[in-house]
């Protein structure tokens, strides 16, 4: 095991208390990934730190993530302190030379680097139901949509892309709910709503072009080393499922761009997950499986994945079970589950008569970790007790001068600051509703136009129910009035006998009625 084709991490701790064995992780088996775990102050940050500067100086690209802004000082010389000399004398790093490193700078949101974007169909409906949180019926909507905007050939990109698809799905549930199943409204509105709040939480800033390439993450410099992309993430962890889901595809385009390549001498890319936990926290059992996939499969692709976590039961066993290279900072075991976590850490190791695990991982000083690597044909080495190398790069975060300046100077500077808003679905549905009004226009003039060809007047008349005819009634009319001016000429002869009959009748009337009820006094 050589500097070339190696990465020291440390000198293990030996029982008279001096450190003397170097402690080496081996580049053939660095993308059969890792683990680093550690209460908060212990020293993670300095771990990842000092393995992004050995990677890039072997040639193999580095993205990592920057919670907490201490990690931008990589891109800086470092500085001579007095507790790094002295851990460098201590586990006899000579020389110890400081070093800057090739920086690129990212930021979901633009303020702190280069903006990063991905479009919606890359995205896809698995992972935006994660990050939107949707229900199982919801999920399958979203599903249906995407299914339409393949079949119709619509774009999608942006957000406003994907609130048209909804509207245009919903306008159409009848029919497509007849060849997919059920699509109701109030799961478009949902959708839509939750839509609405990953915008607030700025997703409008995430969706949309020119996308990251992945090629552009990949760099390496004139002289070998490897480009160490950095993450802005302070802010983008505000919204920490928008982090957690971000990665993820990260990593799934990686997966499906990057080509077989076995078992290089070294990795094409080591990626590492900050926050790790923010992955896993209720994350439905088929996102696991995706996670637990991609990590066992992207192997073979050189990538090598590295979870940053405090707590190992963080990650599922099916994810654990995955992670060949370990570096466990110390943990407190004062509540049940915390003496569960330092358990779990303890039996993951292959054991070291020297020391009991358990009781060590308590016990670690802060820039210690038991480390455990792949040796030979991907062994796991005996766990030892290490005292982690100092960084040769600057300890805490650059200034914001700093940082502007070395935006300015990037390689990708100009390619992604400026958005690209090209037609896709909102603008393709938006063209088909505006010709089918005009095509509805034009049918109603063509209509209009037919009619008065055809000498029909535009005006109707209404229905008096004489069997639903509008059309005048001139014929009826002047039987009626006909009829009326042959009554009004009877003769006089006539009114007389007509008029004697009613007095006769009338008489004969009264003359029954007065008869009748005289019978009926007498009777009484």
């Amino acid at each position: 095991m050589t500097a070339e084709d190696s990465i020291f991490l440390g000198a293990s701790r030996k029982p008279d208390d001096s450190y003397q064995q170097a402690e080496r992780l081996l580049l053939k088996y660095a993308n059969r990934h890792g683990l680093v775990t550690g209460a908060t102050g212990t020293g993670k940050t300095v771990t990842l730190q000092i393995l992004a500067e050995s990677f890039s100086n072997a040639g193999v690209p580095v993205f990592c993530a920057d919670v907490k802004g201490d990690l931008s000082g990589i891109a800086m010389m470092g500085e001579a302190k007095d507790f790094l000399l002295k851990r460098a004398e201590t586990i006899k790093l000579d020389p110890y030379e400081f070093q800057e490193f090739p920086v690129i700078f990212w930021d979901l949101f633009g303020e702190k680097g280069h903006p990063i974007r991905a479009t919606v169909s890359e995205m896809g409906p698995l992972l935006l139901s994660r990050l939107m949180n949707l229900s199982e019926a919801q999920e399958g909507v979203l599903n249906i949509a995407f299914r339409i905007a393949d079949e119709e050939g619509l774009l999608l990109l942006d957000m406003k892309d994907l609130q048209a698809l909804l509207t245009h799905v919903a306008d159409r549930a009848a029919e497509i709910g007849t060849r997919y199943g059920n699509v109701s409204k109030q799961s478009v509105g949902a959708i839509q709503r939750n839509l609405l709040v990953l915008e607030q939480q700025g997703g409008e800033h995430f969706f949309g072009e020119p996308a990251l390439r992945i090629a552009d993450i990949m760099r390496t410099t004139r002289d070998g080393r490897g480009a160490i992309n950095v993450l802005a993430a302070d802010k983008l962890m505000m919204n920490p499922r928008l982090y957690a889901t971000f990665l993820l595809w990260l990593l799934s385009e990686l997966f499906e761009e990057l080509p077989e390549v076995g078992d290089p001498d070294r990795p094409k890319l080591v990626f590492f997950f900050d926050e790790a936990h923010l992955l896993f926290d209720d994350a439905p059992k088929i996102l696991v499986d995706r996670v637990e996939q991609v990590v066992r499969l992207i192997r073979s692709k050189g990538v090598g994945v590295y979870f940053v976590t405090q707590n190992p039961l963080d990650v599922p066993e099916t994810v654990l079970s995955q992670l060949g290279n370990r570096v466990q900072h110390a943990l407190r075991a004062y509540t049940p589950r915390e003496q569960k976590a330092v358990k779990t850490a303890a039996d993951t190791f292959r054991p070291n008569p020297e020391f009991d695990c358990f009781e060590a991982i308590t016990k670690l000083g802060v820039g210690e970790a038991l480390v455990s690597t792949l040796e030979a044909k991907g062994i796991p080495s005996v766990v030892q007790r290490t005292l982690i190398r100092p960084p040769a790069s600057r300890l805490g975060p650059i200034t914001d001068a700093e940082r502007d300046k070395l935006i300015k100077e990037s390689p990708v500077a100009g390619q992604y600051d400026q958005s690209v808003d090209r037609e896709s679905a909102f603008e393709m549905l938006q063209k088909r509703a505006e010709e089918k009004v005009k095509a509805e226009a034009e049918a109603a003039r063509k209509e209009e136009e037919q009619d008065g060809a055809e000498g029909r007047s535009r005006w109707s008349l209404p229905d008096f129910g004489d069997g639903g005819s509008s059309a005048p009634r001139t014929s009826s009319r002047r039987t009626t009035t006909t009829r009326r001016r042959t009554s009004n000429r009877q003769s006089v002869t006539e009114a007389a006998v007509k008029s004697v009959v009613r007095s006769v009748g009338s008489s004969l009337g009264r003359a029954l009625v007065r008869g009748i009820l005289g019978s009926l006094k007498r009777g009484l």
